[in-house]
């Protein structure tokens, strides 16, 4: 039986200018279901809050209902595939993400808004698993890691622009700021559509389904990578709400940090991928974790404007950053096979989903339970990226320990 890496070994190195296209959709894919379905909320949070929608706790939850979302879409990317090409699939999925902004414009409920902040997780999270594994399968292995830098990039595109795109959008109405963000990703949708590769219904859920072999090593990753998505939940939900009304500095002065955030986000993925050139993924992942760690206790212990600007530009690099890390030690724990890798970064997906909802719930809750005491949630989130970085530490030193031959299992 011919393997899926030796397709990939017979293709050029060059990438052709249909490889291009393809990457750029992916970026559009990333931008829209995750940088912009996800993220744009948080500037958006303190709108909402002010203009009355929903009080600071509903509005909250609502941030949950989005990662929540997340993590089922990350569960039944696998079953989508069997039904539908990936290609139908992304499609589909950047769609619903265009139409769940539109739908927001209109504040019917507490469940109509739940519901559409939910359709916009499952998209970003099936987008998640099938974006890059279309696209990277048809390039070269020599072009992987600079075009997976590329198509997470959009992440960081899309938490750039709504920082920027928001708050201009906001000068006219709340409503007005939803319907620019679904024109904007109804554009991007209709710029991606054509530059999907073809490929046969099916094709990525048997490699999806199937089990790779037990490794504890993976097993510490995912679980560092579930810890590491709790760190990241401070920032990515709390930040403009925690300025603008935990500080008291206003709407625009939230709005200013989460721009900082959204232009580290930008260059998290290239900046990352060259220390992993450069230190190899292991001692990147490991600097990176301290680093989370320093910059998620910052707002807890200071709120300097420089202190947080720092934190809030290295949080942003880190969030759309970590994932080639982590994509890229997955490939080196669960080995060359492509099915064996596959499993491997929907397991490690599934655990930072599931970390990530669970966390968002959890630190609304303990906000309404403290009255509001925002450097207690980022004081949390910085114990759990130390407790990340430990459980690296130490598990690499006890399987270091093991006999050579004994089998890791």
């Amino acid at each position: 039986m011919t393997t899926p890496a030796s397709h990939d070994g017979a293709r050029p190195q060059p990438l052709p200018p249909p490889a291009w296209r393809m990457i750029l959709s992916g970026a559009c894919a990333c931008l829209i279901g995750i940088g912009l379905a996800r993220f744009a909320y948080t500037p958006l949070l303190p709108a909402v809050v002010t203009a009355g929608w929903f009080d600071a706790d509903a509005a909250t939850y609502l941030a949950a209902a989005n990662l929540g979302g997340y993590l089922l879409g990350v569960l039944v990317a696998g079953p989508v595939t069997a039904r539908l090409s990936p290609t139908s699939a992304l499609r589909i999925m950047m769609a619903a993400s265009a139409l769940s902004l539109f739908a927001c414009a209109v504040p019917v409920s507490f469940a109509w808004f739940f519901t559409w902040r939910l359709v916009s997780g499952v998209s970003g999270g099936v987008i998640m698993i099938l974006a890059a594994p279309t696209i990277l399968v048809h390039l070269a292995p020599s072009r992987r890691g600079l075009a997976s830098g590329f198509i997470f990039m959009g992440v960081g595109l899309g938490v750039a622009a709504s920082g920027t795109l928001v708050p201009l959008l906001l000068r006219d109405s709340l409503p007005t700021a939803w319907i620019g963000l679904g024109i904007a990703s109804a554009i991007l949708t209709l710029v991606a559509w054509t530059g999907w590769p073809s490929a046969p219904a099916g094709r990525l859920a048997p490699t999806l389904r199937r089990r790779a072999r037990p490794n504890p090593r993976l097993w510490l990753l995912h679980a560092g990578y579930g810890l590491n998505a709790v760190g990241l939940v401070p920032h990515m939900v709390f930040l403009s709400v925690f300025v603008a009304h935990g500080l008291g500095q206003g709407i625009d002065a939230g709005a200013f940090y989460w721009v900082v955030f959204g232009l580290g986000a930008v260059v998290g993925p290239l900046l990352s991928g060259h220390l992993a050139d450069r230190a190899g993924y292991r001692a990147a992942l490991r600097l990176v974790l301290l680093l989370e760690a320093l910059a998620t206790l910052a707002p807890a212990t200071t709120h300097a404007p420089a202190a947080l600007i720092a934190s809030s530009l290295f949080m942003g690099a880190a969030t759309p950053g970590i994932v080639p890390l982590v994509l890229g030690r997955v490939h080196e724990l669960a080995g060359p096979g492509l099915a064996a890798q596959k499993a491997a970064w929907r397991m490690a997906t599934t655990a930072f989903a599931g970390s990530q909802a669970l966390a968002a719930y959890g630190l609304a809750y303990l906000l309404d339970r403290t009255n509001g005491d925002y450097p207690v949630l980022f004081a949390t989130g910085a114990g759990a990226l130390v407790l990340a970085l430990l459980i690296d530490l130490a598990g690499g030193v006890a399987l270091r320990q093991r006999s050579p031959t004994q089998r890791t299992g």
